[in-house]
């Protein structure tokens, strides 16, 4: 792998991973046509995914820095300091707990079905193209469908859950981990702002937690010759993750998701092309 090849990977990590259209289909496409994904060694791959992602988290980190350190001091405040009553607490200390409750399913799940999430289908194309095109249909029936109404003061415990639930189907590859929890945002009747900024808020316990392990678990596999382009990659996707944030929450302000819906079945279709015409292989 070139320096070049990292920055262009970096940038797809940054991009993809806060964009509703799938950081994984991105970056395996990316790997398949530079021809960096070993098939004898496809732990090194893993291992420099696994560590770029850490520049996106740090993005999240960095953007909402204000809003999670109010989230964690009323938390403290009004459920250690001086408890009070869940419906007398601040909305900050209540997101804090709303986080906590849409976080559970994927723990869960990812724990439950890890060995399978890491399997085969973690890397197969066909999964991936299948992804995008179905979860692109639900993002478009949430769009026919949703109310709106609501902004991010007005979530539910059960609109939480069912948000997490969400989140916990984004580890299937291709279907976007923004992706889901914004669809499932929009039928619970947020309005596309609030939604996304939820999205964000909740990946980072879930995200933050599965980083760090995943770190842990490919170092093994990381090299000295690895270790400059890892570190360009990683700063390079943080500074576009953060950009793709803030892009994403001023154009959901004014405008629909069906900008992505579109490009998730193009992209979707493009990818069984050449699948089907053994231009790559699944």
């Amino acid at each position: 792998m070139s320096v070049l090849e990292a920055i262009l990977l970096g940038i797809v990590q940054g991009l993809t991973e806060f964009l509703p259209i799938s950081s994984t289909g991105h970056l395996t496409l990316a790997g398949k046509f530079m021809n960096l994904i070993s098939e004898d060694h496809p732990e090194q791959w893993t291992a420099f995914i696994a560590v770029i992602q850490l520049g996106t988290m740090l993005a999240v980190l960095v953007y909402f820095w204000k809003d999670l350190i109010n989230i964690i001091k009323d938390f403290v405040l009004d459920n250690i300091v001086k408890p009070v009553k869940y419906s007398e607490q601040k909305i900050n200390s209540k997101l804090g707990w709303l986080i906590i409750f849409g976080t559970i399913p994927v723990v869960i799940i990812g724990l439950a079905f890890k060995d399978a999430i890491e399997g085969a289908l973690t890397k197969n194309l066909y999964v991936i193209a299948a992804s995008l095109i179905v979860l692109a249909l639900i993002l478009a029936l949430a769009e026919k469908i949703a109310k709106f109404k609501k902004d991010i003061g007005n979530i539910t415990a059960i609109d939480s859950i069912i948000i997490g639930i969400a989140q916990a189907i984004s580890l299937i590859p291709g279907s976007s981990r923004s992706g889901t929890t914004i669809t499932a945002g929009l039928f619970v009747g947020l309005n596309r702002e609030a939604a996304a900024r939820f999205s964000f808020l909740l990946s980072v316990p879930a995200v933050l937690a599965s980083g760090v392990l995943q770190l842990y678990e490919a170092l093994k596999f990381i090299d000295q010759s690895m270790a400059v382009n890892i570190v360009v990659a990683t700063v390079v996707s943080g500074i576009s993750g953060y950009l793709a944030i803030d892009f994403l929450l001023k154009y959901l302000k004014k405008n629909t998701t069906f900008l992505f819906v579109y490009y998730r079945i193009v992209l979707g279709i493009f990818i069984l092309i050449l699948l089907l015409n053994n231009i790559i292989q699944p």
